[in-house]
């Protein structure tokens, strides 16, 4: 494998990921009681991830936004081009898998980026959540 090969698929990816993940960290949002504390409106409501949304759409946009115009396609990605969501249908598949991720959320604190951040913290309960998101995800591949 050469060395422009490992950095495109590995190196790069892996970097954003760890940098990612202490982002999680350092925001609490490996902390499923802050998450749940978000969804509990009618209770002692915690707006936090909301300031984590708007901060990481505030730095994140303005830059993608300016790259995507200056440059025919990511750097580490020049066969891809920049990947855009084109189709704009709203469907059943589509509402089913949001309102589920939605539910599963709520109910546990964990999407998949802190869930997989909170794995350092060896706790038993992440351990069972990433397995049951992994299985679910193999068997959403399967069908």
């Amino acid at each position: 494998m050469g060395g422009a090969v490992m950095m495109k698929n590995i190196i790069v990816p892996l970097t954003s990921g760890i940098i990612f993940g202490i982002g999680l960290v350092i925001a609490g949002m490996t902390n499923p009681t802050k998450v749940m504390g978000f969804f509990n409106i009618f209770g002692n409501w915690d707006p936090s991830l909301i300031f984590v949304m708007v901060g990481a759409i505030a730095v994140s946009m303005p830059v993608f936004l300016l790259l995507s115009k200056k440059m025919s396609a990511p750097l580490f990605n020049k066969e891809g081009g920049f990947n855009q969501q084109l189709n704009k249908n709203i469907d059943s598949p589509l509402i089913f898998g949001s309102s589920i991720f939605g539910i599963g959320w709520a109910l546990v604190g964990f999407c998949p980026g802190p869930a997989i951040s909170a794995l350092t913290q060896v706790d038993g309960n992440v351990f069972i959540f990433f397995i049951a998101m992994s299985i679910g995800m193999l068997i959403k591949k399967r069908f």
